[in-house]
């Protein structure tokens, strides 16, 4: 009798085991039909604002459209752009994904919000000149196909994992429905070169910078006998150079709709700001420091809080500029259908300035965490030291490249410096290796062992330059296609 009974919990618990399986995996397919339920329903109440600040009048149906293409470009924005800006943290695991998720959706809307651009361009930077359209008409199909074009990219490279230039998307999409608008002549070409040599310099100059860093804080602090020592004396220096940078960075770039301020100005204000921190580091670093080991393991504590400062401070700049990506369209749109004119400048309405600082939250907390993950931990092995300098290198590349006057891609910087980090390892690893080729030959690696060994994983290196260098022509092909479809079919 007792061993049919225990058979009989047997079987139950199978068939309780049997539940649960189903249970989890009814739970992982159904996850990402959360995530599009729930977009949908930002797309379409974003629609219904635009009807109720717009009004209904003539146009209104272009605009409630225009407005749901405007939530999921920044819902996209949201997915792949903020990863550059967590995922270094996330991969040091100075944050938790949920905190990351957290701060960036507050300091990306508060950047929108108070700092967004007051002001754009209703063509992303001049990049078309719509006096060459032939009428109203022409140049609002031409905004909508960039609007639907630059997302559909954005979120295709979402799709295959690569961090992709929200920036040079919404750029692709403008010039491709201008080219099939109005022809070659109406695209600034003078504009669209520097854009392209962006595609270079910010990778390369983010990259290097992080590399210079991280070989300077090897050096400095952590090969030497007295690495607690070594990091009271540069880790405030190093606090102080980062606060200075964010501080030009955020005059420069963050603050435009509260007050302009010119590069010298922002330069003087970083200063002061990075001699603060730096005072107040000197004390914060030594009691932090107190009790700890003499090893690597122990200075990564010291580094912890100042990356996620900096992740913090990035988003907030990201909201700040990044949202006009989203909403500048969606504005050309708005103030040609308001106005019945297109001009070179137009205000952002406040309503759609909402929808592009919540759509970027909400693409952040419902797809951010697959490129977060890409940046911080699938590149290359990334710990607080290194995401430290991959942040730095970030807030120094735009500052010079605002000095040299050069249209810079924060993505490509953020990702560039992940590979230089990455690489620098490689070149570090490398030079020991051969000075301990030298001292015991017999321990040498083979080639195959030492391939395999590679700091930065080759395939997603291909993949994401593969993608940043497809970036605006596919959008522009894409958004030509388009245009030329909306103007064959609504007439």
């Amino acid at each position: 009798m007792s061993d049919a009974r225990g058979n009989q919990w047997k079987t139950l618990d199978r068939d309780l085991e049997r539940f649960s399986y189903l249970e989890r995996g009814t739970q992982y397919v159904t996850r990402p039909m959360v995530g599009f339920g729930i977009s949908l329903i930002f797309i379409v109440l974003a629609g219904l604002i635009a009807a109720l600040f717009f009004g209904f009048q003539p146009g209104t149906l272009v605009v409630i459209v225009a407005a749901g293409f405007g939530a999921y470009m920044a819902l996209n924005i949201g997915a792949n752009d903020v990863a550059n800006n967590m995922g270094p943290a996330v991969g040091a695991n100075a944050l938790t994904m949920g905190g990351a998720i957290l701060i960036a959706a507050v300091f990306e809307s508060a950047g929108a919000l108070l700092a967004g651009g007051d002001v754009v361009s209703t063509i992303s930077k001049g990049i078309i000149d719509p006096s060459a359209m032939s009428d109203l008409r022409v140049f609002i199909w031409a905004m909508m196909a960039a609007l639907i074009s630059s997302a559909l990219w954005v979120n295709l490279a979402t799709w295959v994992g690569a961090p992709v230039s929200t920036t040079h998307s919404v750029v692709g999409g403008v010039m491709g429905a201008g080219i099939a608008a109005a022809g070659f002549s109406v695209v600034d070409w003078t504009s669209m070169s520097k854009i392209a040599a962006s595609w270079v310099i910010s990778p390369v100059l983010g990259g290097a910078i992080a590399a210079l860093f991280l070989a300077f804080i090897k050096s400095r602090i952590i090969y030497v006998d007295d690495k607690i020592a070594a990091a009271r004396r540069w880790v405030p220096v190093l606090n102080g150079i980062m606060a200075g940078a964010f501080g030009t960075y955020l005059s420069v770039k963050g603050l435009k709709k509260i007050v302009s301020i010119d590069l010298g100005s922002a330069l003087i204000i970083g200063l002061v700001v990075g001699v603060l921190i730096w005072a107040l580091s000197v004390p914060f670093i030594r009691r932090k420091s107190v009790g700890l080991e003499n090893r690597n393991r122990s200075l990564k504590v010291l580094f912890g809080l100042p990356l996620v400062i900096s992740a913090a401070l990035l988003s907030f700049a990201h909201g700040a500029n990044d949202v006009a990506n989203a909403v500048g369209p969606l504005a050309a749109i708005v103030h040609a259908e308001s106005l019945g004119a297109f001009a070179g400048e137009v205000s952002i309405p406040t309503w759609v300035m909402v929808i592009g600082a919540f759509g970027i939250s909400f693409g952040l907390m419902l797809f951010g965490p697959k490129l977060i993950r890409m940046v911080g931990s699938q590149i290359t092995k990334l710990n607080t030291m290194r995401a430290f300098c991959v942040a730095l290198a970030a807030a120094i590349t735009v500052i010079v490249a605002s000095w040299l006057g050069l249209p810079v891609s924060s993505t490509h910087i953020a990702v560039g410096g992940v590979f230089g980090v990455g690489f620098y390892r490689e070149y570090h690893t490398e030079k020991r290796r051969r000075t301990f080729r030298k001292t015991t030959p017999a321990l040498e690696l083979p080639p195959e062992e030492r391939r395999r060994r590679k700091l930065v994983r080759r395939s997603h290196f291909m993949t994401i330059v593969a993608a940043w260098i497809i970036t605006v022509p596919a959008a522009a092909l894409l958004s030509g296609v388009i245009f030329t479809i909306l103007n064959a079919v609504i007439r």
